[in-house]
């Protein structure tokens, strides 16, 4: 039987350069804990645990895919974005920290105690959805996705949360009615098709159609202003996530789409990442 410290050894001493340590040994310590079903404190107490050869064999495979670039959340098939934990899988983008930019950015403009109508175009795992419903009980919020497997993964996330965002498929917000919703919000594909991030270790692992912006990377930005133009009342907001690069091209189609008090908001680490704008009228 291998022992347990003795497996993660071998594969910090093997993995790619250019990763933090302490980052392989946390990736190292989920990956352990998910195949052992063992807490954190377990894995601390008992590791130098022997393992019979099954369970070394499924926990050497999850290291080896690891190590190759798949993202650790499709490993173990969850992960977190505003304190809830998700479901996700290779049919969804893991839900990324910037992103809980966005949030902030939409609570800010949904008074607590109102039902105002919220969409979220692209939903993929439902992240920005259900964390809006979780803080805003009183919202009416709907998910769009055209991937049907993608909006059966933010459907399990609804469930798991008992949240009652409800989550449709469409081609971005052709079925839904025109001057029918408070806010829009979106994290759309913004990454430009010859970008070379695309086939880099993690991302090419995950789906394409939500990482490829097209050319200019502003395909689906476009789709998203014009949708939100259309479906939101008068004095309704629009805000979507974009690259780092892609602040001023974005105010610039929000006003060229008839969209005042337009605005961009910066990341954590001060990069430009999420615009917006209000609907006049």
């Amino acid at each position: 039987m291998r022992r347990l410290r003795t497996i993660l050894a071998d594969a910090c001493a093997r993995w790619p350069a250019g990763v933090e340590h302490d980052r392989v040994q946390r990736d190292l310590w989920q990956l352990a804990c998910h195949v052992l079903k063992w807490p954190l404190e377990r894995l601390f107490a008992e590791g130098d645990a022997p393992l019979d050869g099954d369970t070394a064999v499924r926990l050497e495979a999850l290291i080896g895919r690891r190590m190759a670039g798949e993202p650790l959340a499709y490993l173990t098939g969850e992960t977190e974005f505003w304190s809830l934990p998700l479901w996700v899988s290779p049919a969804v983008l893991v839900p990324r920290p910037e992103t809980e930019i966005l949030v902030e950015r939409a609570l800010a403009h949904i008074p607590a105690e109102n039902a105002v109508r919220i969409l979220d175009l692209g939903t993929g795992s439902g992240a920005i959805a259900l964390a809006l419903q979780h803080e805003r009980p009183k919202a009416r919020i709907i998910g769009v996705d055209r991937s049907e497997a993608a909006l059966a993964v933010a459907r399990r996330n609804g469930e798991r949360h008992q949240l009652p965002a409800a989550f449709i498929q469409g081609q971005w917000a052709t079925a839904l009615s025109a001057c029918s919703m408070d806010l829009v919000v979106s994290n759309p594909p913004y990454i430009e098709s010859a970008d070379p991030a695309l086939a880099d270790r993690g991302l090419r692992c995950e789906p394409r159609a939500a990482l490829d912006g097209g050319p200019d990377g502003l395909r689906d930005l476009r789709a998203v202003i014009s949708a939100a133009a259309r479906v939101l009342r008068g004095g309704g907001r629009v805000l979507a996530e974009h690259g780092n690069r892609q602040g001023a091209a974005v105010r610039a189609l929000l006003a060229d789409a008839g969209f005042d008090d337009i605005v961009t908001y910066q990341d954590y680490a001060g990069w430009d990442r999420v615009s917006g704008g209000r609907r006049s009228g």
